[in-house]
């Protein structure tokens, strides 16, 4: 089974693209819907997040998002700290996912790919790229946020242009060009 990473920065069109290969018979593991997801449902997770980050993290069980995000996005090693109390889950729950798929090829979607060293372990890294305007764009669109709001969530994640020079393939979602000749193109060399 070929493991394959599909990346790039926010606003990108990542979730799309990765429809896409599903359409196309291709599972894909969303890295980070399950780190979301682990953050509310797992107890040794949620018991180190309040010891790192304070016992008001979580009210009634309930994960306080806005607080926290407030801390980590605000303080480079707050957010090391988190990544690393969650990216060690997240990787033990994608290769179990993994056994359970029948296919010769899987796709990992992940934002923060290289930054969590979750490349290391895949055959292959597909960046998804678009220009930062249209990324804004998108991005206000979806969840209302101020452009500040957006370029500072940029400037935690490595620049689009690294995660483009370290990945072996680019599919570029400028809304001109086609996706499936991109996709489709990825899929046949990988095969």
């Amino acid at each position: 089974m070929k493991k394959i990473g599909l990346t790039g920065g926010i606003g990108v069109g990542k979730t799309y693209v990765s429809k896409i290969f599903q359409q196309m018979g291709i599972p894909v593991f969303n890295a980070d819907e399950q780190a979301k997801k682990c953050m509310v449902e797992d107890a040794n997770l949620k018991a180190a997040v309040q010891l790192a980050f304070g016992e008001n993290m979580y009210i009634n069980g309930v994960l306080q998002k806005e607080a926290l995000a407030k801390i980590v996005f605000n303080n480079t090693e707050d957010l090391a700290k988190l990544n690393a109390l969650v990216h060690p889950l997240v990787k033990q729950k994608f290769e179990n996912w993994c056994t359970q798929q029948a296919t010769l090829m899987v796709i990992k979607e992940a934002a923060i790919l290289f930054e969590s060293d979750g490349h290391l372990y895949l055959d292959a890294v597909v960046c998804v790229s678009a220009p930062e305007k249209l990324r804004i764009e998108r991005m206000q669109k979806r969840d209302g946020s101020s452009v500040e709001q957006i370029e500072s969530r940029m400037s935690k994640q490595i620049p689009q242009a690294e995660k483009e020079e370290l990945s072996d393939f680019l599919i570029v979602n400028d809304e001109e060009q086609l996706l499936l000749p991109q996709v489709l193109a990825i899929i046949k060399e990988m095969e």
